[in-house]
């Protein structure tokens, strides 16, 4: 009994919790911040202040794309995604897709009927 204790102990200070050490830990953070001081320099900066960046299409993009990268490394580093193996990734990818594809549908769905039921009354004036 005490022999197999041993192994467990002997188990657990060799595990590496996730991969990640301080090092690691702080390199993300500073992506992290940096990514966050970025997106603050462009609302604040390029957007409202100096006024180089118009707003619409390409500012949205920029925005959606600075935060699925944030996305990515808190999931990945933060959530210890990363150190998964490689089926359950999959796993929660498709799971993630599947989410994103209902919630595009119900965009549409709701922008059909928001038009569509304008025009067509619910409680039409006799």
């Amino acid at each position: 009994m005490s022999h197999h204790n041993e192994n467990i102990a002997a188990a657990h200070d060799h595990h590496d919790h996730g991969g990640m050490d301080k090092k690691g830990i702080w390199k993300v953070f500073f992506i992290l911040l940096a990514l966050t001081a970025l997106e603050f320099l462009i609302a604040l900066g390029f957007v409202h202040h100096w006024g180089v960046i118009e707003k619409g299409m390409v500012l949205n993009t920029i925005y959606i794309v600075l935060t699925l990268v944030k996305a990515y490394y808190i999931v990945a580093y933060f959530m210890h995604l990363k150190f998964e193996k490689s089926g359950f990734i999959l796993c929660c990818a498709i799971g993630f897709i599947f989410i994103v594809y209902f919630i595009i549908l119900l965009l549409i769905e709701g922008d059909f009927l928001l038009y569509h039921l304008h025009s067509h009354p619910l409680f039409p004036s006799k």
